[in-house]
């Protein structure tokens, strides 16, 4: 996957710190340097402010703080004088000009952009002089605007002291003022770009304003709620970024090339024949929606494998897809008692998959012995065609230690995050903290891809490929739609998309189907099924 990674457009990766530092760090020495990075980010929030706030007729208030954000508040009051907008500048932690022989990276030896905001007349008050912030709080009162510039992405220490007070000004000021709306420079003040972790003396912006790339911060919550708007500024960069960013957002632009073709001249063996093994007695329409799904993605042949004891049921609901009824109990006490796939299917259904393009496993099974035991010998029947495990079909491999040793060479797994943690063995809260970093690190060491769900999903390759899917919709908190995402992402395969194509594919696919139910339904009252229809219609508007 690392040649599509590289063909990710720029503007749509994101970065960690360590990144960021490092691809300014080519630049610079490459002649692109720290004074002209930050010229053109500072326009850059400039140009943002009149874009979204046009003149704004009361003064806008510049927050400065010690370092190149700092600088790049400066760069912008300066362009915002120059368009005409009345600039005001509270400084924390910068004196004027006190030359200096080894400047930080993006800070002039005495302080070059302070110096010229003075000439051209910015007002400049300092934290220092203010001892009540009696000064800050007159400024706050007149303006319209906060520019946020006091932290930039490299702060990840909790706030204190006096510049937990000076933004508990800023807060009593939106709280009096609830318009008083906030732009951030790079990031808010207190937000951990790395971790999306939030000081709580955060000024949560309406807009964030970032350089070259997102950060990993921005999207992941409470970050990105944090973050307000988020806007990606070319700094003059790119050429300098390397081939080794590998964190991407998921898109119509980065998914569109993945699609697969349709001609004119086919049949429904052009298009893939994928089985679903799938359904309990307790839950039958988990196999009716992954089978529709795996349909509506365009799979041109979907085979459902489920229980007989709910063959009937699942077979009344879809016209469409052929039918494996499975070896079960006949007995309807041990129906019952037992309710899903006998150990005895597992040669009726590696016999029948050997003509298909790709499987699907565990809509749910259930967790009855019998279909755990079913799932432990199917995967280890040989030459299985690309496979998606979802759900039960987890919960069988996770008490096995070799589990990882099971999986066909082309497989897909796609955990909620208890089942995650299930599967490494981590705690809950483990998981949920590490969920990007894990799931990268499991997919290189299972050499699968992962699928992890949750707000927002993100998608690993065994390569070090991580894409993340920003849709987070309480559409789709609502029983069923994993089944349905599972089907997707398992009739993108069976069309022959390579499973960590598919699975970005599919996960987008499915994520905006739901924001189509949110905007049509409502954000309650949505249902798995309505996600169905919407699936091709969200195809074509792809296509188109």
């Amino acid at each position: 996957m690392l040649a599509a990674t590289r063909q990710i457009p720029d503007q749509y990766k994101l970065v960690s710190v360590a990144e960021m530092k490092a691809v300014e760090a080519r630049a610079d020495a490459a002649g692109h340097s720290y004074h002209a990075m930050m010229e053109l980010a500072g326009e850059a929030v400039a140009q943002a402010v009149l874009q979204h706030y046009g003149m704004l007729g009361p003064r806008v208030l510049v927050l400065v703080g010690p370092g190149a954000n700092g600088g790049d508040g400066l760069v912008c009051a300066r362009h915002l004088r120059q368009a005409g907008v009345t600039v005001t500048a509270y400084l924390w932690k910068r004196r004027p000009a006190l030359a200096s022989p080894n400047p930080s990276p993006g800070v002039e030896s005495g302080d070059e952009h302070l110096a010229r905001a003075v000439e051209l007349g910015i007002p400049v008050d300092h934290a220092e002089d203010d001892a009540d912030f009696d000064t800050l709080r007159s400024r706050l009162t007149e303006s319209a605007l906060i520019v946020d510039a006091l932290l930039g992405t490299g702060a990840n220490r909790p706030i204190e002291g006096r510049l937990a007070a000076l933004l508990e000004c800023a807060h009593h000021a939106r709280d009096a003022r609830p318009h008083l709306d906030v732009v951030a420079v790079d990031c808010p003040s207190g937000l951990d770009c790395d971790t999306g972790a939030v000081d709580p003396h955060t000024l949560t912006a309406n807009l964030t304003v970032t350089f070259a790339y997102a950060k990993l911060g921005h999207y992941q919550f409470p970050g990105v709620d944090a973050s307000g708007l988020l806007q990606v500024a070319d700094i003059g960069v790119y050429p300098y970024a390397g081939d080794d960013l590998r964190t991407f957002l998921l898109n119509a632009d980065t998914v569109r090339p993945w699609l697969p073709a349709r001609p004119r001249v086919s049949h429904k063996g052009a298009f893939g024949k994928v089985m679903v093994v799938a359904g309990s007695v307790w839950y039958p329409g988990a196999a009716a929606l992954s089978c529709a799904a795996a349909g509506r993605a365009g799979a041109g042949l979907v085979t459902g494998a489920l229980p007989r004891a709910i063959w009937p049921v699942v077979a009344s609901r879809l016209a469409e897809p052929t039918w494996l009824p499975l070896p079960a109990e006949d007995n309807a006490e041990a129906v019952l008692s037992v309710g899903g796939i006998d150990a005895s299917a597992t040669a009726t259904v590696a016999q029948a998959v050997a003509g298909y393009d790709a499987l699907l496993l565990g809509c749910g099974l259930g967790q009855a012995a019998t279909t755990g035991h079913f799932v432990q010998q199917l995967l280890q029947s040989p030459n299985l065609p690309p496979t998606l495990i979802d759900a039960d079909g987890l919960n069988g491999l996770s008490p096995l230690t070799d589990w990882p040793h099971r999986l066909p060479t082309q497989s897909v797994l796609t955990p909620h995050p208890a089942e995650l943690s299930r599967l490494c063995a981590l705690p809950l809260d483990e998981v949920l903290h590490h969920r990007w970093s894990l799931a990268r690190q499991q997919a290189a060491a299972w050499t699968t891809v992962i699928l992890a769900k949750g707000p927002y999903t993100v998608i690993a390759e065994p390569s070090g490929g991580l894409a993340v899917l920003p849709i987070a919709t309480p559409a789709l908190a609502t029983a069923g739609t994993g089944d349905v995402l599972a089907g997707c992402v398992a009739g993108l395969m069976a069309q022959g998309v390579a499973p960590f194509a598919a699975a970005c594919l599919g996960a987008w696919l499915h994520g905006v189907a739901g924001q189509q139910c949110e905007a049509e339904i409502g954000p309650a009252g949505v249902v798995a099924g309505d996600l169905l229809a919407r699936l091709p219609d969200v195809m074509n508007r792809l296509r188109g």
